[in-house]
């Protein structure tokens, strides 16, 4: 018998899929505090990438923390933190 994967990308097989290379300068993005950014996960580069939950989500940069960013996004009725590398935001 075959085990199920209970890993934190699974079911991510087209979620996830990527048909051409990323370029350099997706790493070496800036943005500023208080900037509209998207979530947009870039499945080649696994280091700070937020959970599968929040692709595609809109939310505001209230801080920077090393490398990555603190991204404030609205979940239903609450507003929840996401620490995520610049590669896998995209300005509004």
């Amino acid at each position: 018998m075959v085990v199920k994967s209970h890993g934190p990308r699974r079911r991510t097989r087209e979620k996830f899929r990527r048909s051409k290379r990323t370029p350099i300068n997706e790493f070496l993005k800036k943005f500023e505090i208080g900037d509209k950014v998207v979530i947009d996960i870039n499945s080649s580069s696994v280091k700070g990438m937020p959970f599968r939950r929040f692709q595609g989500l809109c939310g505001k940069i209230i801080e920077k923390r090393g490398r990555a960013y603190l991204v404030e996004i609205k979940n239903g009725k609450k507003i929840k933190t996401v620490i995520s590398n610049p590669e896998h935001l995209k300005k509004i």
